[in-house]
């Protein structure tokens, strides 16, 4: 496979290595949750939906540890939870309800969707002011975040509605009293996405906890947000390309055995 695989055009290839290319490109999203801390024993999941006329989506096989999982070892599911190609792992159902619910709709701009269970993160999640625009980060979300209420710890298919609902024309959702969610069109999409927000919380905790917040005038978050929209292409109209390849830059030095 293409080290450079981040920049193939994955909707030109052929089913099967449009595939293999996503394999990869999750697996490395999985190691960099690992590298990044943002981990929560083996819960959480980061999943993307595979070419195909069925929904099927990849996620992790339940019980293993982030930096253990690879391309070859993600497990195929359908929106019902079925498991498709069985590599001899089970599947965390509230990991299935969660993203399914996502990826049952089926929308281009949904393929891939990331959850974690962040120290900061639930901690914006768990305060009733959310995330506040007191950073460039925090601005790119500005009125730009669903909310969904708690309702347990999403084992009921039912919820799937509401929380699709909940999410409505956004790419970030706040599980409240729970975590962070979002979505791309691609897997280096969501991940910059997720990046930036998980980043933002930092920002704002550690903000509080050192003084008063101050934060931007909705002007200036509004502008923020626009510019930061503008920006996020530079260098090529796929939002995250650059950053994501350079990550798995980092990783092939690191470890790459998420390739396997």
């Amino acid at each position: 496979m293409d080290m450079n695989i981040v920049d193939a055009d994955i909707d030109t290839l052929p089913p099967a290595e449009a595939e293999r290319a996503l394999r990869v490109q999750l697996a490395a999203a999985y190691r960099l949750v690992d590298h990044f801390g943002w981990t929560e024993l083996i819960y959480g999941h980061l999943t993307v939906r595979v070419p195909g006329p069925e929904i099927h989506f990849l996620i992790n096989p339940f019980g293993l540890n982030y930096d253990e999982v690879t391309a070859s070892n993600l497990v195929k599911i359908d929106v019902d939870g079925n498991v498709v190609e069985d590599t001899g792992y089970p599947v965390n159902r509230a990991g299935f309800v969660i993203h399914s619910a996502v990826h049952m709709a089926n929308a281009e701009r949904h393929k891939c969707v990331l959850h974690t269970h962040t120290r900061a993160g639930m901690a914006i999640c768990a305060i009733e002011e959310g995330l506040r625009p007191v950073s460039m980060f925090a601005t790119a979300f500005h009125e730009a975040i669903g909310f969904h209420d708690y309702e347990g710890p999403s084992l009921d298919t039912d919820e799937r509605t509401r929380i699709l609902e909940s999410l409505g024309e956004h790419n970030t959702l706040i599980l409240r009293n729970h975590g962070l969610l979002v979505t791309g069109a691609t897997i280096p999409e969501a991940f910059l996405r997720l990046y930036r927000l998980e980043r933002a919380c930092q920002i704002q905790l550690d903000a509080a906890a050192a003084g008063t917040l101050n934060e931007l005038s909705e002007n200036a978050a509004i502008n923020s947000r626009e510019a930061m929209n503008d920006y996020k292409t530079v260098g090529g109209p796929a939002m995250g390309r650059m950053e994501f390849q350079a990550l798995m830059r980092k990783l092939d030095k690191i470890d790459p055995s998420y390739r396997d």
